[in-house]
Parts: structure tokens; C-alpha cells; sequence
């Protein structure tokens, strides 16, 4: 468990019974408060409810007017707009209301059923389908309700006395008006029929002593300044008007006419009840007020209340935790500082330190203080030793990667010196070996040069990975393009079995610029020995090129066992992110393929194949491409070559028929990119050696054969095109200044014969009898 959670667990207790006894305490007074919000909300539905009251007393007046011929459909008509503006007030005040007393919500529920019926109501006013007795009725039962509503709400919970008074007192205000709205529509009904019946004086009698009644309650609960604003507001002229006409009527005795005209008396009577209304609303508002105020002070009461409870539950636990307040806060800084270093920080300084030329001449001591100190506050106690003793660790953990990133420096330095001076000494090794084979005569000892041949091609390759490995490319520069064809087969002569390797379908204008001739051909080399090494000794390993877009595509096709789909993931996935160190020697070939597509963009990767064996997919970006050169056609001049040239990987020939030359056939240029079949001298660059065997562009022959994996195949003992006879590769510069040294002396058809013999057997005795050295095995083999 966690030290915070003890901490926690400790002033749980205490804390957990102070807060109930809190809550208990707070209780009343928030309970009062929510009451009082409640009250609020019910007393602004009760003056909607008063403004809607008033509005359905003046269309009841406008309804019964137009049913007794006594008023036009105009009126009634914007009596019933003014009343449905109060119907959506009244609605949108209602809609949200908790709390309202039984008999109020029963009020409330019939106020919307009316409404919802209303309309069938007017349609009955405007047809004149119905009496005035029936249309006053529906619109009574309503207004009953509504000031039924305003009286209930004094019943609610939690509602001061005093309060419950003026609310009653509010609503007898109510109640005296629509006594007084009844007496308007009696007379009415009255002028109509011709004077008062029986039942019609008893209702406008009934009318007059009801106003009185309420307006006495009004006097009785509501405070005096009420009585004030409603006698001085009914002792004006239109207020004494209408009370005249009251009187005036009322004297009326049954079965006569009413002097008083219709429009005179609807007139006067709209006139007293706007009077009661303005009163109705200063007294709403009067209530409305005292109820806001009644609310914010229990509010208040309550808030204070409940922060003097806050503040003391948080103040005893700000006491209760202040001892282990700093204890956490140093613990989480010690755990963030290791989540930080174990996570980020150190795997960074890592990654840093594996990149060539991290330390910069730094010593692993100097790096490892530069890095700083992951915990940057410690202390006496023993979380400031624990502290300590993590940045002692993390100081020497920096130190001994820095002081492994300066080994694999030193390494990789020597690495380089070594790949170097073993490029100098197969240097001077080719230069010797083109002095004493070039008047060479002897086939025994002929044989014996092909083989050093072959292999200063393959031991230059070892140099060139390990150059690459520590971190240099090649170091020669190439500065015209080649055929992607060429790069190929020069790719093909730098491995041990070369004479397994078919090329298939080359398209025809790739070329390789110029910058990557020698790393393409380096990566083609690589994949081919791979292909070469673990596939049957007797099936050959099928390459073609075709352009895809804007890039171009080489497939390396073997026939071998084929690699797990598990294996292929990860070595493509270490093809295309190469790792910084130096690798494993076993898969050298691997990383030195991943660096060197990584430096010019190239992407590589291994494919399953539907039957045996694998797919090696090179893909050459844009940038590596160029317009493949054009190049001297072979020497056969009736050889016409296709738009799509097939290649068959140069093999052992046997001795051809002895004729006499006048010299040797050129080879193509040592370790890189072999040249077109010459006619003349052919310049030799004196820092590698010699091809083992030239390979030669030839006219497209006839298809008899198809490799296993697809690409097609010239048949075994098809014309072969050879150059014709020139000088010797490197002749035309042995004597400096552009001074060509003169040509050999000439021999004849026998001793050509034995030195092309001896050629072929130095290559079998290369490739066999010296066997397979283990030193120069540079690939990984991704087949097993």
C-alpha cells in the first residue's frame, strides 16, 4: 500500500464523523434555503397566473358581448391573442416547479386541460352555438382555479407566517376582481334579455357583496400601505364612474329595462377592472420581493453556515496531514525523478551515446556530470540518502554507456584502419598480380592468378562492409552514370558463385546515377551471395529489373527453403531501421545492406515466394535512378539487341578452338561496374582487381528454358559472342604521360588456348578446392 493511502486511512475516521455531524447540522438550514427558492419559483407562477386571470376575464367580457350582439368579432379576437401570450408566460413559469401543495398541482392540471380545450371554447363564441350562461361558466371554472392556485401556494412547506398572509391577502385581491368581472358579464346578459331576471339580481348582488368580502381580507392580512395604494387608486373618475353605474343598476329592479347603455357600462367596468389590476401587480410584486428577500437571507444563512463547516473540516485536516505533506511531496519527486530517468531520460542519453561521435572528445566522467543530477532536492533523512545514493546510480550508469560508446569508437576506428590498410594491400596485390600475369605464358601458374583475382573482388568487398559498418562510404567517386544491367553483373562478380546467377527481364533505359553506382552495386552484391549461399548448389538465382513509375524495382529470386513469416518481419524490420552499433559479424551483411539503403533513400525487402525460396525486393527511389548511357555495341556486329536484353551469369567456358590472337580480352573494371565489351585498351583503375570472368551484352537469343522462379533463360551452349582481341585492361597507362606501351609479343593459337583453360580451372579451383572460408561469409543467412 502506498504511503499516501496510509496517510489517508489515518484521518479517514475522524474526518468521516465530522463531516456527518456537519451534514446533520447543515440540514435545517440548507433544507430552509431550497424551500424558500421553491416559494419563489411558485410566487412567479402566481403572478403569471394573476396577469392570465385578468387577460381571460377581459375575453370572457369581449365573448359574451359578441354572443348577445352587444360586441363585434374583432374585439374578441385580439382578447384572444393578448390572452394566449399570457397562456405562454404562465406555461413557460409553471414548467419547472417542485414542491407545489396537493390541491395547488390538482389546480394546475385542470388550468392546462382548460387551455388545451380552449379553443373549442372560442369556436363556440364566434359561431354564437352557445349561450352566454355557458361561455361565462367555462371561463369561471378556469379563473376559480387560477386564483385557487395563488391562494394554495401559501400551504407550501417551509413558508413563513407572515409571508402566508400577504400571499392569502394577494390573492383575495384576486378573488375581488373577479367578483367584479362576474357582475360585468350578469349586466350584460341582463341588457341583452331586457333587465334583470330573478337569478340574474341575485348574482349581481352576490357579485357586489363578494368584492366586499375579499377586499376585506385584503385589508385584514395585507400590510396597511396595500389598502392605501387600492383607495387611492379607486378614488378616481373613472373608478367613480363605474361604481355609479353599479349603483345605478343595482336599483334596477327585476323585469325592467337598464338605462345604462352597453357600450357605457363595458366601457366603465374595463376601465375599474385595469385599476384593479395595476394594484393586483404592485401588490404581486410587494409579495414577489418579500419572498426574494426572505430567500437570499436564508441562502446566506445557510452558504455561512456551510463554509464555517468547510473551513473547520478543512483545517482539521490541513493539520492532520501537515507532518506528511512534505514526506509525500519528496516521495512523488523521488518516484517521478526514476519514472523520468528510467523512461526517458536515460533511454535518450542511451540513444545519444550510440550515435557516432557522441562524446565529442569527452570522457565518460565529463559526460556523466554533464548530464546533471535526476534529483535535484535531497536531504539529512533518509529519503535525501535515497536520493543520493540514485544519483550516484544514475552518474554511473551514464558513465559506463559513455564509457562503452568510447570503446565502440575505438572499435570502430580500428575497424576502419584495419578495412583500410586491407584495401592498400589488395591494392598492391592487384597491382603485382597485373605485372606478372601480363607476359605471363604458363597455364599452371595462370590458373593460380584468375584465383588471386576472384579473390581480391570478394576480399574488396569485405573492406568496402567494413568501411560501412564503421561509418564511411566508398571511397572512390564515380562521376559518369551506368546501366542498371551493368551495376548487376558487376554486383554478381563480386561474390563466390557467381556462375549461379541468371538475370531475367532487364527493362531497358534504367540507369543508376552516377553518386550510387558503387553502394547499389555493394547492397545487389550482398543480396546475391546471400541467395547464392543457402540455396541448392544446382539452381540459379534469377534477378530482374523493371521501372515502376517514378522508380525502379530489382528482384532477387533464389530457390532455397525459404524464410518463417516471423523471421522475415524482423530482418526486414532491421532493414529498414538500421541499428548505430557495430552488429553482430555473423549478420554483417544484413546491417551493411540496411546503412547503405538508409543513405540514399533505397528501400529493401524480403519476400515470400509462392514455391520454395525467397524474394529480395530492392526498390530505387528517383533520386538514385539516371538515363541509362549508351553504350558501344558487341563485337559481333550482326547481334541486334532488343528493347528488353537478357543476361546469363558468366560461367567456366571450356578452351575455344586455338586460333591466334593478337592479345588478350580486356575485363571490365575490378569491384565496380563493368564496361561495355571494349575494341581497343580499356583504362584499369589500379585500386581494385581484376574481374574473374567478363560478362558481355548480348543479342536477344531465343527462350528455351524458364527458371523455377519465373525469369527466362538462354540455354546452355548458345553462340557465345566473346570481344574481339585488344590489349590488355590497364596496358594503355602502365607507362605514364598518356604514353601507350607497346603491345605484346604474340603467341600463338596453343599457348591462347592454355591460358583461357587456365583461367577457367583458376576460377573452379577458387570457388572449390580452396573451399567456402568462413572469414569472407558476410550475410546472415535469412533462410533456415
Amino acid at each position: 500500500m502506498r504511503i499516501n493511502r496510509r496517510l489517508v486511512l489515518l484521518v479517514t475516521a475522524p474526518l468521516t464523523v465530522a463531516v456527518t455531524f456537519s451534514v446533520l447540522a447543515l440540514a435545517p438550514a440548507t433544507e430552509k434555503a431550497l424551500q424558500a427558492d421553491r416559494l419563489a419559483s411558485m410566487v412567479d407562477a402566481a403572478a403569471g397566473a394573476g396577469e392570465l386571470a385578468h387577460q381571460l376575464q377581459r375575453e370572457r367580457a369581449a365573448a359574451t358581448a359578441l354572443v348577445s350582439g352587444q360586441g363585434d368579432a374583432n374585439a374578441f379576437r385580439l382578447r384572444a391573442d393578448a390572452t394566449d401570450r399570457s397562456v405562454t408566460g404562465f406555461r413557460s413559469r409553471i414548467k419547472d416547479l417542485s414542491g407545489v401543495p396537493g390541491s395547488t398541482r390538482a389546480a394546475l392540471d385542470r388550468i392546462e386541460r382548460f387551455i388545451d380545450d380552449m379553443p373549442a371554447l372560442r369556436a363556440q363564441a364566434r359561431s354564437g352555438s352557445s349561450t352566454v350562461s355557458a361561455l361565462a361558466f367555462g371561463y369561471r371554472i378556469v379563473i376559480a382555479d387560477l386564483n385557487g392556485y395563488r391562494d394554495g401556494i401559501a400551504q407550501a412547506d417551509g413558508v413563513d407566517a407572515g409571508i402566508a398572509d400577504r400571499i392569502r391577502a394577494a390573492a383575495a385581491l384576486s378573488e375581488a376582481a373577479e367578483h367584479t368581472a362576474q357582475q360585468q358579464v350578469t349586466v350584460a346578459k341582463a341588457q341583452a334579455a331586457g333587465g334583470f331576471t330573478i337569478a340574474s339580481q341575485r348574482t349581481f348582488d352576490a357579485g357586489r357583496l363578494g368584492y366586499t368580502e375579499s377586499i376585506g381580507v385584503l385589508f385584514d392580512l395585507g400590510p396597511g400601505e396595500w389598502r392605501t395604494w387600492l383607495e387611492r387608486t379607486l378614488s378616481g373618475a373613472k373608478a367613480m364612474e363605474a361604481r355609479r353605474l353599479e349603483d345605478e343598476i343595482g336599483r334596477t329592479g327585476t323585469g325592467k329595462d337598464i338605462d345604462v347603455a352597453p357600450e357605457k357600462w363595458q366601457k366603465a367596468f374595463n376601465d375599474r377592472q385595469t385599476l384593479l389590476r395595476s394594484v393586483e401587480q404592485r401588490i404581486d410584486a410587494s409579495v414577489r420581493d418579500t419572498v426574494y428577500d426572505a430567500r437570499s437571507t436564508l441562502m446566506w444563512t445557510a452558504g455561512a453556515e456551510i463554509t464555517l463547516v468547510v473551513l473547520t473540516l478543512v483545517g482539521a485536516f490541513v493539520v492532520a496531514v501537515r507532518l506528511g505533506r512534505v514526506m509525500i511531496r519528496r516521495l512523488r519527486d523521488l518516484r517521478n525523478a526514476a519514472h523520468d530517468v528510467a523512461h526517458t531520460g536515460l533511454p535518450a542519453v542511451m540513444a545519444e551515446l550510440s550515435r557516432p561521435g557522441a562524446l565529442s572528445g569527452a570522457t565518460p566522467e565529463e559526460v556523466a556530470r554533464r548530464t546533471g543530477d535526476p534529483v535535484g532536492t535531497t536531504g539529512k533523512d533518509e529519503i535525501g540518502e535515497v536520493g543520493e545514493a540514485f544519483n550516484a546510480v544514475h552518474h554511473e550508469a551514464v558513465r559506463l554507456a559513455a564509457q562503452q560508446a568510447h570503446v565502440h569508437e575505438q572499435f570502430a576506428e580500428t575497424l576502419v584502419g584495419v578495412a583500410r590498410r586491407g584495401a592498400q594491400l589488395t591494392a598492391v596485390m592487384v597491382s603485382e598480380l597485373d605485372t606478372v600475369q601480363r607476359d605471363e605464358a604458363d597455364p599452371q601458374r595462370m590458373r593460380a592468378f584468375f584465383a588471386l583475382d576472384h579473390l581480391a573482388i570478394r576480399m574488396e568487398r569485405n573492406t568496402n562492409s567494413l568501411l560501412v559498418l564503421g561509418g564511411y562510404g566508398n571511397a572512390r567517386v564515380r562521376t559518369a552514370d551506368a546501366a542498371c544491367s551493368s551495376v548487376i553483373v558487376a554486383a554478381a562478380q563480386q561474390i563466390e558463385r557467381f556462375d549461379r546467377v541468371s538475370l531475367g527481364v532487364v527493362e531497358a533505359g534504367i540507369g543508376i546515377a552516377a553518386r550510387a553506382v558503387h553502394d547499389v552495386a555493394h547492397i545487389l552484391a550482398e543480396l546475391l551471395d546471400n541467395a547464392t549461399r543457402f540455396s541448392a548448389p544446382d539452381k540459379p538465382v534469377g534477378v530482374a529489373v523493371w521501372r515502376l513509375w517514378d522508380r525502379a524495382v530489382v528482384q532477387i529470386v533464389d530457390e532455397g527453403v525459404g524464410i518463417p513469416a516471423e523471421r522475415r518481419a524482423l530482418l526486414n524490420t532491421a532493414l529498414r531501421q538500421p541499428q548505430a552499433g557495430i552488429g553482430d559479424v555473423r549478420s554483417m551483411g544484413l546491417h551493411v545492406v540496411a546503412r547503405i539503403a538508409a543513405r540514399h533513400g533505397i528501400v529493401v525487402e524480403l519476400r515470400g515466394s509462392s514455391g520454395p525460396g525467397t524474394i529480395a525486393e530492392v526498390t530505387l527511389p528517383a533520386k538514385v535512378l539516371a538515363t541509362a548511357p549508351v553504350e558501344p555495341p558487341p563485337a559481333d556486329p550482326a547481334a541486334g539487341l532488343d528493347d528488353r536484353v537478357r543476361y546469363e551469369a558468366p560461367r567456366p567456358v571450356a578452351p575455344p578452338v586455338r586460333r591466334r590472337p593478337t592479345a588478350p580480352a580486356a575485363r571490365p573494371e575490378r569491384g565496380g561496374v563493368p564496361a561495355a565489351p571494349p575494341t581497343g585498351p580499356a583504362p584499369r583503375d589500379h585500386g581494385t582487381a581484376p574481374a574473374p570472368h567478363p560478362v558481355h551484352d548480348e543479342p536477344a537469343p531465343a527462350v528455351h528454358a524458364v527458371s523455377p522462379s519465373g525469369l527466362p533463360l538462354r540455354q546452355r551452349g548458345t553462340p557465345q559472342h566473346r570481344p574481339a582481341p585488344g590489349r590488355r585492361d590497364g596496358a594503355g597507362q602502365r607507362d605514364g604521360a598518356g604514353t601507350p606501351r607497346p603491345s605484346p609479343r604474340r603467341r600463338d593459337s596453343r599457348q591462347v588456348s592454355d591460358v583461357l583453360a587456365a583461367y577457367a580451372q583458376g576460377i573452379n579451383r577458387s570457388t572449390n578446392n580452396r573451399g567456402r572460408s568462413t572469414a569472407d561469409d558476410t550475410t546472415e543467412r535469412t533462410e533456415k
